[in-house]
């Protein structure tokens, strides 16, 4: 039945030839009115297309697919352009089709000629029903097929005349062929095919040895020495001499390799040796010396570059790249070199001058040592001393070369006055260098300490260097307080108790101390006391409560968590903020639970002098002062019967030796304590 179009001054067909040029061809333009039409392709561009709206593209599909489904006539939804498809353009496209009855759709590309007669093929099904259905393949996997099949053509160029000639035997084309033009001149088409796949075959073969031959030069000859000066013939005796020249070349007994059954040989991944005379190789060698003599060149700018650094008066500790770049730069430098290059080896080099400024400047401090032996024994320099010790040290060349890096050279100072107060291998200057610390080392890996040879009585460790505090209080009170007191700290957490750096872990707890997050110990932390803290009758119940359920918890614990951890009770009630009851009687019936509890107390601070909670650091230090004489006095008891036996078999063994050494080392000297003790740890009578 015929369907009426409105197809007035339309093209009936076009083909691209005539795109822009119209008018030089046949034009047939289809008949207004009615129009014998068996049915439709529904094209939809899934291309990201310049100023394009994909979902106003589709709604216009939408509105005439419902103009076509009117006319009753087969309709199939074309995704066009799939190899330059958006995903989500496509997946849209499939779900608007999904949401009609019976749409198929074909995803085509024209220009990789995938599934365009598919999607004809599918049409004709709907139109003749008694044709085969089509089965319908997405764009991808018929994509790879196509490429499968064109791999499979290409090297199929050792076929015989007479297998294919029997295999295409049924095939339609072939008896037309051979009925018009004759065997002979099939036969002679075929060959001339085949020797076109043939000849395309070596050419891939050619392409993939060529690429590899620079990969080969690198391996065997990667030094400009071997072949800057010899000739060609010269430099392939050389080749053929390395070891691994078997796993990149292969000798042909017969030449050109092209002509030789080696093209289709299983060994065929490694490269003829007599690829080497053609052009293309010789450009290639050339190519690698080319590349060898350049990275000569760039690696004689790098070192030229270094020495400019070394010898440049210009370049000093801390000086900035932007700085130095103009008196160090010159136009061969960023001829042959990209300048990140330069500013990677100078960073490099400046780092090598700062670390050596910075040895140097330790030096000069352990030269006017006379400096820093009347600070106070905390060893915090008032700000007059440290104008006193710059004024000193402001002459030396080596207090000056420091000059654009005053904070660190500052913090030398500051770590070296530390040292010379509180002289401990983790405040020693060299670090990992200290000589204290590698002779442990040594002794440690070569004897076995008394507590290993009597593992029965192990002696504890004190960690007399760590303090472990559990805070305890309500409402932010335990938070806020360990803020205030990390504020007081270094930046690694240490503490100055008497004049001696301790190490401070600081654990707030304001839970349920039943519930495993609350709890005072961890696997990771042994509690060596616990600062309780309440400023209202309901945060003092709280700690009550929490002092009895964690002594409850323990009892019956076979770990080394104390029953009765040493405690200290504080009030940190704000002024003004009794919340309806005086200060005197929080601090009376403080007083009677520290009692109970057996514990210290601790009135509020002095107003004025005290942190957020009328905490102030006499107090605090207070505190931890009182919590190491506990753990000292802990470790002491508990460590009795085990000194006693290693006290008396470390007697014994001193009194049995028959050589004893003195020795006196310094940090950072070039001989190391490995030099001094190795050789007589080493003896056998040792």
């Amino acid at each position: 039945a015929a369907t009426k179009l409105a197809s007035a001054e339309k093209l009936m067909y076009f083909c691209t030839d005539q795109l822009g040029l119209e008018q030089d061809f046949e034009q047939k333009q289809m008949p207004d009115g009615k129009l014998p039409v068996d049915g439709f392709l529904l094209c939809v561009d899934v291309s990201r297309g310049m100023n394009r709206n994909f979902d106003e593209q589709l709604k216009f599909v939408s509105n005439l697919y419902n103009q076509l489904a009117k006319t009753k006539k087969p309709v199939v939804v074309v995704l066009t352009k799939c190899d330059e498809g958006v995903e989500r353009y496509i997946r849209d496209a499939h779900a608007f089709a999904l949401g009609k009855k019976n749409l198929q759709v074909v995803e085509t590309s024209a220009r990789s000629n995938v599934n365009v007669d598919l999607a004809f093929g599918t049409l004709v099904q709907l139109v003749d029903k008694s044709r085969g259905k089509a089965k319908i393949i997405p764009y991808f996997e018929a994509l790879k097929q196509q490429s499968q099949q064109i791999a499979a053509a290409k090297d199929n160029h050792n076929e015989a005349w007479p297998n294919v000639s029997r295999k295409m035997q049924p095939a339609p084309e072939y008896q037309d062929y051979v009925y018009l033009e004759g065997t002979h001149k099939a036969k002679k088409l075929f060959l001339q095919h085949v020797q076109r796949l043939k000849q395309e075959h070596i050419e891939r073969r050619r392409k993939a040895y060529l690429a590899l031959l620079p990969q080969a030069l690198d391996a065997l000859v990667p030094e400009l020495d071997e072949i800057d000066h010899l000739s060609r013939a010269k430099a392939e005796k050389l080749l053929e001499a390395k070891p691994d020249f078997l796993k990149w070349f292969v000798v042909l007994e017969e030449t050109p390799w092209d002509a030789t059954s080696h093209v289709d040989s299983a060994d065929s991944e490694r490269i003829p040796f007599d690829l080497l005379e053609t052009p293309a190789a010789e450009q290639l060698y050339e190519a690698h010396l080319e590349k060898l003599r350049n990275e000569r060149k760039r690696a004689e700018m790098r070192r030229a570059f270094r020495e400019n650094l070394e010898t440049s008066p210009f370049v000093t500790p801390g000086k900035p790249w932007e700085e130095a770049r103009s008196f160090i730069m010159n136009e061969d430098f960023y001829l042959w070199l990209e300048e990140s290059v330069y500013m990677d080896i100078y960073g490099k080099h400046q780092k090598q001058l700062i670390d050596k400024a910075k040895e140097d400047f330790q030096e000069l401090l352990l030269e006017y040592s006379e400096l820093f032996y009347e600070l106070e024994l905390d060893a915090k320099p008032s700000k007059e001393k440290m104008g006193v010790i710059q004024e000193v040290l402001g002459e030396e060349q080596r207090f000056k070369a420091l000059q654009k890096l005053q904070a660190e050279r500052d913090a030398l100072i500051l770590k070296h006055i530390h040292f010379v107060y509180h002289p401990t291998k983790e405040t020693c200057p060299s670090c990992a260098g200290c000589v204290d610390a590698r002779v442990e080392q040594l002794l440690g890996s070569r004897f076995a300490r008394p507590a290993e040879r009597h593992p029965k009585n192990p002696l504890p460790d004190s960690n007399v260097d760590r303090i472990n505090l559990v805070i305890l209080g309500k409402d932010g009170l335990a938070r806020e307080l360990a803020n205030e007191i990390r504020a007081l700290c270094t930046s690694d957490d240490k503490y100055v108790i008497e004049g001696k750096m301790y190490e401070l872990s600081l654990r707030p707890i304001e839970g349920n101390v039943r519930l495993p997050v609350n709890a005072f110990q961890t696997p990771t932390f042994q509690p060596h006391g616990c600062l309780c803290l309440y400023n209202s009758k309901e945060s003092l119940s709280y700690v009550v409560e929490s002092i009895e359920k964690s002594r409850e918890c323990t009892v019956g614990r076979r770990d080394n968590h104390p029953a009765h951890l040493p405690l200290t009770l504080a009030l940190v009630n704000k002024r003004g903020d009794a919340g309806g009851e005086t200060l005197q009687s929080l601090v009376q019936q403080g007083q009677q639970i520290a009692s109970k509890l057996q514990c210290v107390f601790l009135e509020p601070a002095a107003a004025g002098i005290g942190y957020g909670r009328n905490i102030n650091e006499k107090q605090i230090g207070q505190v931890l002062k009182g919590l190491l004489d506990s753990k000292r006095n802990l470790n002491l008891v508990s460590s009795t019967s085990g000194l006693k036996e290693a006290t008396a078999t470390t007697a014994t063994a001193a009194a049995d030796a028959d050589l004893r050494i003195v020795m006196c080392l310094m940090c950072g000297d070039p001989v190391s304590a490995d030099e001094v003790l190795l050789p007589i740890l080493q003896a056998p009578a040792c």
